[in-house]
């Protein structure tokens, strides 16, 4: 008889970070190329990795729940998981808000912080792919800390373009969506520094 073989925590956990990583190639897309008429069809694209991302998460909740042993704390992995689910729905919810707020083109400075998405979610995505191999890793730290300065420099680029926008924009509703819009920026970026802030506890914990 052939013997089940165990589910891949951490390969799926990796194929979760890659469809953030897809997702903010679909976002960079969407910004960089930004026109309200084709925001419809490139949105559904993300959401259709979003949905992607719950049908992994819901397989690794299942195998959590009947696997009688995994690799870390059953905790650990649920954590890492939201984690990563929370940097693909920001993403998400921002193509959402372009659509709900009436975006009809960007912000200059707005190219500065789908940059810093990229990069953050590229951090990250690598860091969860040495995760599995951590103590013989010559990246994960580096990975790490890149997330959490990019976050740094998110953080700068929002108050700096928050002030601008209350010294510059006189029209109330400009300034109320793109508050929301910058805020959703920042959401993600949060969201990247949570998950490497993670990987560093889960390493502490298991070394």
């Amino acid at each position: 008889m052939l013997r089940k073989k165990s589910f891949d925590f951490f390969k799926a956990m990796e194929h979760l970070s890659t469809n953030a990583l897809q997702a903010s190639t679909v976002l960079d897309e969407i910004i960089t190329n930004f026109d309200a008429d084709e925001l419809p069809q490139k949105s559904t694209t993300m959401h259709q990795i979003e949905d992607a991302g719950d049908d992994d998460i819901k397989k690794i909740m299942h195998e959590l729940y009947v696997s009688f042993i995994t690799p870390i704390d059953r905790e650990d992995i649920v954590q890492l998981v939201d984690k990563l689910d929370n940097i693909i729905d920001g993403m998400d919810g921002l193509t959402y808000e372009f659509a709900y707020l009436h975006i009809h083109e960007m912000r200059p400075n707005t190219n500065q912080f789908i940059k810093l998405i990229c990069d953050a979610v590229a951090s990250v995505d690598q860091a969860v792919k040495e995760f599995s191999h951590y103590k013989n890793s010559k990246t994960l730290d580096q990975n790490i800390e890149n997330a959490n300065k990019i976050e740094s420099l998110g953080d700068d680029l929002y108050t700096k373009n928050l002030s601008l926008l209350f010294a510059e924009e006189t029209d109330p509703i400009e300034v109320i969506r793109w508050q929301k819009v910058y805020a959703g920026f920042e959401k993600v970026l949060d969201a990247c520094e949570d998950c490497a802030d993670i990987i560093t506890g889960l390493v502490i914990k298991n070394s």
